[in-house]
């Protein structure tokens, strides 16, 4: 364990000069960003403290296809970095949603380190201890 700590944190810098470049419009097709960012903006969906996106509340089929077609490229995009860096998929997506909670916008939704979704307000957002 202390040797994956170890990596992680000798990883982090490069992994979240590579978050912050992961940009939706390489994660998912024009017509799913689009239904994402609508999404989002809306609150239905959020930013998870794992790197991936979640429905927030129940959500119908197609709020479901949106998320699962986000988190699908995002993991293999999580898969092709990991790989690079020499760190874990997992290691890679929570530097990820590290990165991608703290540039979440005011209104926008994402989970708190306890799980519970919060909106973000004008300051900056509930982060994991663990995050850079």
């Amino acid at each position: 364990m202390a040797c994956v700590m170890k990596n992680l944190n000798s990883a982090r810098s490069s992994l979240l000069f590579g978050a912050a470049a992961l940009s939706l419009g390489a994660l998912a097709a024009p017509a799913v960003a689009a239904d994402y960012a609508a999404a989002k903006a809306a609150g239905l969906i959020g930013e998870k403290v794992d790197g991936y996106v979640a429905v927030v509340g129940a959500g119908d089929a197609e709020l479901r296809r949106v998320v699962d077609d986000t988190n699908i490229k995002r993991r293999a995009v999580y898969a092709s970095k990991a790989q690079e860096q020499h760190v874990t998929i997992e290691e890679y997506a929570f530097a990820t949603g590290c990165t991608l909670i703290a540039k979440t916008e005011p209104g926008e939704k994402y989970q708190a380190p306890n799980g519970a979704w919060k909106t973000r307000g004008a300051g900056a957002p509930e982060r994991d201890a663990r995050c850079p």
